[in-house]
This record gives structure tokens, sequence and C-alpha cells, in this order.
């Protein structure tokens, strides 16, 4: 949506997604994906087996789909949002430029689940492999994902971090004795948010902990809420739009984020979450994840526990006061702009030119 909000007054935009049509001055083709049943699922995953790759990118029914909408269509330049959106645009593109946007490092997206690996790793590698060098440009979200790009696969790759716009939200004041965390998201596992539960058990009375999450497992989300129900200081907030995030975070303190490094993905993060923090003015508490913890030294945002562990998280916690809170917070409204979509977005916006 960033994208299409820089793109979407200068010139004619067509989106091609799922679900429904977004509010923007844009043309919107919506895509099917649907259910597949165990048999096809055997067939793709026969394939993926044998490394019949491009057999099975090409019989997706959303790739399919995609090409009779849009195959008789031209298009001066396609943004492809990740690597299996990339071989299509390509061929929609009928020569015209392609931009790759990489929101993750693929290949390694899930390394530490074996099926994954055994099934996907491969085919996000041949993609890669086949499909990267023959874009005009591309782009990701973080410095360690882009070398890890063009080290492997030689292709130069700029950093846009994915940063909402400037919020010019005021920071909130500090209550010395209730100082409130708040962690926003998905409810995914492997993510393993029971750590944040955990670190609340080495933190003093002061603390609260919120969990803003939107429910992609329930059955995850339910462990969590279990997991949570001995302490009173946890609490389960209502999600809200993602628009409105921000104004939503403004009320916190600090803002948390404890993501063990299980694998590439997550060992280089640097998500929209930490942005959002700024962006709301809140102080921010991490593990020592290098992508988020290099800028949070740069702009002096918060702490930065030694280890993944929770009680890491909760010896720094525990040692700031009110007024260090404070600081940070201001520190994340200084920091706001720079560390936002005007200033990134003007990236894309001259390399898209550029490519025109």
């Amino acid at each position: 949506m960033r994208q299409v909000r820089l793109l979407e007054h200068a010139h004619r935009v067509t989106v091609a997604g799922y679900g429904r049509a977004p509010d923007a001055n844009i043309e919107f083709t919506a895509l099917d994906k649907p259910s597949a049943g165990l048999l096809l699922k055997g067939l793709w995953a026969s394939k993926l087996l044998l490394g019949a790759f491009e057999s099975y990118y090409w019989s997706l029914p959303q790739v399919r789909h995609a090409r009779r909408l849009l195959g008789e269509r031209c298009f001066d330049l396609i943004v492809a949002n990740d690597i299996s959106a990339l071989p299509l645009a390509l061929h929609l593109a009928q020569g015209h430029p392609v931009l790759m946007d990489a929101h993750e490092y693929s290949p390694r997206e899930f390394d530490d689940k074996l099926l994954w690996k055994v099934l996907f790793g491969r085919y996000h590698d041949y993609l890669c492999q086949r499909y990267l060098s023959r874009a005009a440009a591309m782009t990701t979200v973080c410095q360690g994902i882009a070398d890890e790009y063009e080290r492997e696969y030689g292709v130069p790759c700029k950093v846009i971090h994915n940063a909402p716009l400037d919020q010019k939200l005021s920071p909130s004041a500090v209550d010395a004795d209730c100082i409130r965390l708040i962690h926003h998201g998905s409810a995914i596992r492997s993510r393993h948010l029971g750590v944040m539960i955990e670190m609340m058990k080495h933190l003093d009375a002061r603390f609260t902990l919120d969990f803003m999450l939107v429910e992609t497992d329930a059955v995850y989300m339910a462990e969590l809420r279990a997991a949570a129900q001995s302490d009173s200081r946890i609490r389960f907030i209502e999600p809200v739009a993602m628009q409105d995030i921000c104004q939503r975070l403004n009320e916190f303190d600090v803002g948390v984020y404890l993501l063990p490094p299980v694998n590439f993905n997550h060992e280089h993060a640097l998500p929209n979450k930490f942005f959002e923090f700024v962006q709301a003015g809140l102080g921010i508490a991490i593990g020592p994840s290098p992508e988020m913890a290099n800028l949070l030294r740069k702009h002096r945002l918060g702490v930065v526990a030694q280890s993944f562990e929770p009680q890491a998280l909760a010896q720094v916690l525990n040692a700031l006061s009110a007024e260090d809170i404070m600081a940070f917070k201001q520190a994340a409204h200084v920091a706001a702009h720079e560390l936002s979509y005007a200033h990134d977005g003007a990236l894309l916006l001259s390399t898209l030119e550029q490519l025109l």
C-alpha cells in the first residue's frame, strides 16, 4: 500500500493481488488462490521433490489466472512483490523493466523447518538463480538480506526499509509507577512470542505488557492466552487497522520484540513494527538482533539485551528509570522523519523513475 500511495497520483497503476480492492486511485485485478485438495497437493509436492520447478510454478492457479487476466495488457513497468511474483512479472512485462521487491530472503525463509527446506528451499533457490538477474532493479528491507542476495546471486540490491509515513505524533508521558510495554503483530508460532510472557516473570511490579495480535493461528493464540492467564499484568487487546497502529501504540511507553534467531530471516529481521514503535514515539527493547540493534543504537532509541533469553531483556528493562524511558521516547520523536517512508519512499520513487 505504501508503494500504491507513492505512485497512484503520478502514474496509471494496476494492482493485481488477493482479496478486495484497496481504497486507492488504481485499477484492481483480483487474483484467485483457491484451496487445493489432497490429490493436487500431492501432485505439487511430487513436482517439487523431483525438481520440476517450472512445471510447478506455471501450473499454480493464481499464476494461470493472472496470465489469463493480464496477458494481453501492456505495462511500462512492473513491481514484483517477492520472488513468487517475479517469473510472472517478467512474462507479463514483455521486455519492459521489472523491479523485484524482496520482503524476505526467500531461499532461507523457513530454513528451520525440514519439510519446508526439502520442498521449498530448493525451489526458491532455483527461482532466484534463474530469474533475479533478469530484473532491472531489486530492493529489500535491510542490509543483511541485501548482502546475502548479492553474495549468493550476484544481484545488487537497494535497501528500502519497511517503514510507515511520518506520523508526527508526540510521545506520551511516562508514569513511573506503571510502565506500559506493548508488542503488536501476528500470532505466528515461529516467532516464539511466549518468551515475552516468560520475560514478565522477571520484571518488577512497575511493568505491564499488552499484546495486540492478529489471530493468524487460533490454536497458537489460545496457547499464548493460557500461558499468560496467571499474570494479571498481561493483556490481549484488539488489533486495529494498519493505518491506525501508530496512533494506538502512542499511549504506551516501550515497544518490545524478543525474536530468537531460529532462521536466517529472523536473525536479520528489521520488521515494520520496529518503525511503527518509532513513529508512535516509544522506547524500544529488543534482543541482540543485529539489524534492529544497529538502528536502535545509532538513534539511542532504547535497550538491547545481551542474549535472547527472557531474563536478559528483563534485566535491562528493570534497570531503567522513568526518565530513561522518556529520553528514549524523545529520541524516537527526533528520529521519526529519518526513519519514515518519506525518506525511503523517495529512494524507491527515484529508482522507478530511472527505470521508466
